[in-house]
C-alpha cells in the first residue's frame, strides 16, 4: 500500500472488523475517516448482478468528471481486464480477502494516470456477498486530472490480502490467467506459471507482467 487514504482505511477496516471477517455497513464511522473520505467509495450489487457504486467520495468523481453514483465498477475497465476484476470481486465478497490493484488510467488525449485501489469485504443484513467498501487514489496528481475524464482503465499490478492468514491462491491465479489470455504463458496446466523475482526489496512471484506479493496481518 503505497497511499496514505489506503492505508487509513484498510486500518480502520481491520480494526473495526475485530475477529469478524467483514465490518458491518453500520459499524462505519465516516468522522474516523476524515483523511480519507474524498477517496473512499462503497459498491453494491445491483439488479443486473453487477457491482456499482452506492457512494463515491469527491476526488473520485473529479477524476472521472463526472457523478459515479449507480455508475458500473465494472463498467470502468478495459475488456480485456473485467473479467479480472469479477474474480477478484468474487475473493473479496466470497472469500473475505482484500484487494489490492494498480491500474493506469487513459483519457482520450491519451494522457496517463496510475491509481491505487483497495477492495475490502462489508456485512450487510448478515451478508457479504453485496457490499464492498473500498479507495481509489492517483500515485499522482497531473495537472490535467479533474479537466481530462478517465476513460479507460488497466490493470498493471494486483495484490491479494488475507488479514487472518487464511491463504488461497486460486482467485489470484484465475485473475491473473484472465489478464493474461492475450499473452503467452508456459504451463503444462494452461495456467501461468510463478517465477521467483524481488520487489521493493520483498520476495514475489511473477506472472507474465505481473508480480505478485504475499500478503497477511503484517
Amino acid at each position: 500500500m503505497q497511499m496514505p487514504s489506503t492505508k487509513t482505511l484498510y486500518s480502520y477496516w481491520n480494526t473495526i472488523r475485530g475477529s469478524r471477517s467483514a465490518p458491518d455497513r453500520r459499524d462505519i464511522d465516516p468522522t474516523r475517516i476524515r483523511e480519507a473520505l474524498a477517496n473512499t467509495f462503497i459498491l453494491e450489487l445491483d439488479e443486473a448482478d453487477r457491482f456499482s457504486f452506492r457512494l463515491a467520495g469527491s476526488h473520485l468523481c473529479t477524476s472521472y468528471c463526472r457523478e459515479l453514483k449507480n455508475r458500473s465498477f465494472t463498467g470502468l475497465w478495459h475488456e480485456r481486464d473485467m473479467d479480472a476484476v469479477d474474480t477478484l470481486i468474487r475473493a473479496v465478497t466470497e472469500d473475505h480477502a482484500v484487494a489490492l490493484v494498480t491500474f493506469q488510467g487513459s483519457t482520450a488525449l491519451q494522457t496517463k494516470v496510475s491509481f491505487e485501489t483497495i477492495l475490502m469485504p462489508l456485512r450487510h443484513n448478515g451478508s457479504t456477498h453485496t457490499r464492498v467498501l473500498g479507495a481509489m487514489t492517483a500515485l499522482e496528481t497531473p495537472y490535467w486530472l479533474g479537466v481530462q475524464p478517465i476513460m479507460e482503465q488497466r490493470i498493471i499490478g494486483l495484490r491479494l490480502i488475507w488479514p487472518d492468514e487464511a491463504q488461497s491462491e486460486e482467485p489470484l491465479r484465475q485473475a491473473v490467467s484472465n489478464i493474461g489470455s492475450d499473452l503467452d504463458f508456459t504451463s503444462h496446466l494452461g495456467a501461468p506459471t510463478a517465477m521467483p523475482a524481488t520487489v521493493f526489496g520483498r520476495s514475489a512471484r511473477r506472472y507474465a507482467h505481473l508480480a505478485v506479493i504475499d500478503g497477511g496481518r503484517n
